[in-house]
């Protein structure tokens, strides 16, 4: 029988609060602004293999993988795989932030790419700010971080690519700001650095997120 259960329910260790509007636009001003360093070198293999467990980050070492740490926590409705130790997410129901919509999720050979994991501060990006200088151990981590994690529509994550937020945002508009606050955040965890462009970008989203 199939086991149903709350996606809120399974998160092995919270993750921190989105920081408010306020919050990331003082981290914002903490962030170097350089330009882009080459994509020289980049490969996806530097950051471990995809979606690995063996991470430090909030649900490394849970026994479950990054990719499906990430569905039990974004979808609802939820329905396990009988025997992969409350891991494996066979259903469910994706409320998207990046568009506003919803879809249903079936895993399957069809049907697993409609609902993908998108990096909020895409690898390659991040390699071109900072993460170069990164040893393997940190790169893996960042890759793993459900800070920078978000189950979103497969179409919609190509769509945005390694872009940043001077090249994409969300369409759902009503999320820019938390999308925004998101990508400041990890760049100042992690100690990578913005664009101009960049900067700039992030900072005409924040100054519509409400008065300080």
């Amino acid at each position: 029988m199939l086991a149903v259960v709350a996606a809120a329910g399974l998160l092995a260790a919270p993750v921190s609060a989105d920081p408010g509007p306020v919050d990331a636009r003082a981290l914002l001003d903490t962030l170097p602004i350089k330009g882009r360093a080459p994509k020289t070198g980049y490969e996806r293999s530097l950051f471990g293999d995809a979606w690995t467990d063996d991470v430090t980050v909030a649900d490394g070492h849970n026994g479950c993988d990054t990719r499906n740490d990430i569905l039990r926590r974004d979808l609802v409705d939820i329905v396990l795989k009988p025997g992969s130790h409350g891991c494996a997410v066979l259903s469910g129901v994706l409320n998207d932030p990046y568009t506003g919509t919803s879809v249903a999720f079936q895993r399957g050979p069809g049907t697993s790419a409609q609902v993908q994991i998108d990096h909020i501060v895409a690898l390659s990006d991040a390699w071109q700010k900072g993460a170069a200088q990164w040893d393997e151990w940190t790169r893996r981590n960042f890759a793993n971080d459900p800070r920078n994690l978000q189950a979103t529509l497969g179409w919609i994550n190509q769509q945005k690519g390694d872009g940043d937020a001077a090249t994409w945002l969300p369409p759902n508009t009503g999320y820019r700001c938390a999308y925004v606050s998101r990508i400041v955040d990890v760049k100042a965890a992690y100690g990578l650095w913005v664009t101009q462009a960049e900067h700039d970008a992030i900072a005409r989203v924040l100054a519509d997120c409400g008065a300080p």
